[in-house]
């Protein structure tokens, strides 16, 4: 109850309603701060007489610093200022902290964290913008808030629990779990709990937003709210890209197939080179290392020479939430090395709109080899100036 005082107390002396977003990673450089910051604008252009608040467990930054980065990477200007509550105990919900059993130790550690958010600040109106729907239940019951959640991917799906019951070994499927039957079955049932779990958690939310077709449907079978669940597609400012025109040239380019880069030359005799790019934020699931793996075949089949090796490259380009980002940059490098294609491949960390621009109208090929991807703001980009190669489940635009 000495939460609502607070709320009331707060509404009393600031004369509105105030809304907080829960995005403790808001300083990052991924589609989800795209959607932060895309849906801070509209709410303030629409709504002047509310005010804006971000929970954020961003170290070593100020208010403007962060702004600042958004502005920088996305190109996003909020019309008027924020205030930002700074979360001081963010590794609750870092992966490393949990080696086994990780979702549910992050899910409770999110538990944690919020009421650390909810103490500094009651707001009227929360919203998860970041999945951390364990948060969703002590805003609603203990601060007596309306909540709000925005959807971009759910932490446990059914395709989580097919990987394991098959018995496949990926990125959240250990090989020493999926060659042992017995710790698959015991990993199904974790699975299976958690996502009941998850579902309770979900279906406190009084408003429930997904960004695709995908997740909608894992959110419908998980937190079972179909009249209080919408899509809300996430914002692709596809209109900078296309004010750049594409030459006769490039257009002539993306009839290419794999086998023909490099074999064209420039006037005077110059070999041309083609880049590929590849925009996502270094997270396990975006699979780096298979687009490493191959472009390195891809080089074999080119071999030495300008005509072959020389001609092409390699841009993998993202943002780095936190250390385990960084870690995951390093082990890629390491894996350049192995590879011995380090000379081929650039990384370029949490860039700047312009650049990120500048390298997507350059670029011959876009590359995207993220399993089950639940929407791709980073590959809608892609498709507007690349002949863009992916591996997705359902497609994402559909061209009138």
């Amino acid at each position: 109850m000495w939460l609502q005082g607070r709320r009331k107390a707060r509404r009393a002396q600031d004369g509105g309603p105030a809304v907080a977003f829960f995005h403790p990673y808001s300083n990052a450089g991924g589609g989800g701060e795209r959607v932060l910051w895309c849906c801070l604008r509209a709410l303030m252009r629409r709504y002047p007489d509310v005010s804006f608040v971000v929970y954020t467990g961003d170290q070593g930054v100020t208010g403007e610093q962060i702004l600042e980065g958004a502005r920088r990477r996305f190109n996003i200007t909020l019309p008027r200022p924020i205030t930002f509550i700074f979360l001081h105990h963010c590794t609750l919900v870092e992966a490393t902290s949990y080696p086994h059993f990780t979702l549910l130790g992050q899910s409770a550690g999110s538990m944690f964290l919020g009421w650390e958010a909810l103490t500094a600040f009651v707001p009227d109106l929360y919203v998860d913008s970041m999945g951390y729907a364990f948060t969703l239940p002590i805003f609603r019951y203990l601060g007596g808030c309306k909540v709000a959640s925005y959807v971009h991917y759910p932490t446990v799906s059914t395709d989580m629990l097919s990987v394991v019951r098959e018995r496949n070994p990926s990125f959240n499927n250990a090989d020493f779990i999926s060659k042992n039957p017995v710790l698959s079955a015991v990993k199904v049932v974790y699975y299976c709990c958690f996502a009941l779990l998850y579902g309770l958690a979900g279906s406190c939310s009084d408003v429930i937003m997904v960004n695709s077709t995908w997740t909608l449907g894992h959110i419908l079978a998980l937190w079972r709210s179909p009249s209080r669940t919408s899509i809300v597609y996430p914002p692709c400012d596809v209109r900078a890209f296309l004010d750049v025109p594409l030459d006769d040239e490039d257009e002539d380019e993306m009839e290419e197939g794999w086998e023909q880069l490099g074999s064209e030359e420039e006037a005077g005799g110059d070999r041309k080179c083609h880049t590929i790019v590849s925009v996502g934020q270094f997270r396990p699931e975006k699979d780096h290392c298979l687009q490493i793996r191959a472009f390195r075949k891809l080089l074999d089949r080119k071999g030495e020479g300008p005509r072959g090796r020389e001609s092409l490259r390699l841009v993998l380009i993202g943002g780095c939430r936190n250390q385990e980002d960084e870690e995951r940059v390093l082990m890629l490098r390491g894996l350049c090395q192995e590879l011995a294609v380090d000379d081929r491949v650039t990384f370029k960390l949490n860039v700047p709109f312009e650049e990120l621009k500048r390298e997507l109208v350059d670029a011959t090929i876009g590359l995207h080899t993220m399993w089950n991807e639940h929407f791709g703001i980073g590959l809608t980009h892609t498709h507007t100036h690349t002949h863009t190669l992916t591996y997705t489940l359902k497609p994402i635009i559909l061209y009138s």
